[in-house]
């Protein structure tokens, strides 16, 4: 067994509160997070079906030069968004400019269904030029590094004086109008903008940090958004009584909880060799550490 990590008592309870959010292993429902869609262009669909024969890959997309309008191009994705409880943009996308239309296209359709985003990478490249996509929809979750960061505070006009810690989280989150932002770092600072669902993430990780790490985030937060939709719908007897802001913002602490469980797990495997890669093989070991299942899905 690897050694546990040490935790504050802040921690704990944010733990006991994410794991109210996660479903027990009840036979009278679906759990969600079993599938995962992946949405790309023809070429690379290719490639992925070979990484797993869990993901289901779709070959929409298409780069300039394109004779199909992003509109077209969008269309058959955001006839899909009905079937997701959560929605992860950005890994891998590039900046095409069909691509990033077509992305534009697909955010304010899933704004319109109030479907939980969770944007990184070249996503935020479009926030930035585009901020009024996502500006005010609160079922939003921002993923930036710190330079990230500092290129979407100067989108809207916002100076953090260099601050990219929990004042400068708390005023980008507020200018982009109650937006989730995690700002990726040595420590994750979390915040809607108000001080109540202003918190940080500070779990020990692993001393290298790879690109690419922060897939494993964005994906543990969309897993705990999904759980947090059945939740709020009171799926099973549920505890706590947890609103649809604070889930937002214990789902975004959740998955940088367990990212960051994972990187410890996997530095103290492979030390200077490790890749990002390797936090996937982690992603269990990190749940059970932190959250665990609850007594009922044991029986």
């Amino acid at each position: 067994m690897p050694e546990q990590p040490e935790m504050s008592p802040v921690t704990k309870e944010l733990l006991k509160k994410v794991r109210m959010m996660v479903p027990p292993m009840l036979e009278k429902f679906h759990k969600g997070a079993d599938l995962s869609h992946v949405i790309c262009t023809p070429p690379a669909a290719n490639v992925i079906k070979t990484y797993s024969p869990n993901l289901m890959v779709h070959p929409l997309m298409r780069e300039t030069p394109s004779s199909v309008t992003p509109s077209k191009l969008a269309s058959p994705v955001i006839a899909m968004l009905t079937h997701l409880h959560s929605l992860v943009i950005g890994p891998g996308l590039g900046r095409d400019e069909i691509m990033q239309a077509t992305v534009a296209e697909v955010i304010a359709a899933a704004r319109d269904k109030k479907l939980p985003l969770v944007l990184d990478a070249d996503a935020l490249w479009l926030v930035q030029q585009r901020p009024e996509l996502i500006k005010g929809y609160k079922e939003c979750v921002l993923t930036p590094n710190v330079v990230e960061f500092g290129r979407l505070a100067q989108s809207v006009g916002l100076d953090t004086h260099g601050d990219t810690g929990q004042a400068g989280c708390k005023a980008l989150a507020t200018a982009l109008g109650g937006v989730m932002v995690v700002r990726k770092g040595a420590v994750d600072w979390i915040s809607d903008g108000s001080a109540e669902r202003t918190c940080v993430g500070d779990g020990e990780g692993g001393r290298k940090r790879s690109g690419g790490q922060g897939d494993t985030l964005t994906g543990s937060i969309a897993t705990l958004l999904a759980w947090r939709g059945i939740y709020l719908e009171g799926a099973w007897d549920t505890e706590g009584n947890m609103g649809r802001e604070e889930t937002l913002m214990l789902a975004a602490w959740g998955g940088s909880a367990i990212t960051r469980e994972c990187s410890r797990l996997a530095f103290a495997k492979r030390g200077r060799s490790l890749q990002a890669s390797d936090l996937t093989e982690e992603v269990p070991v990190a749940f059970e550490t932190l959250i665990g299942e609850k007594e009922e899905s044991k029986l």
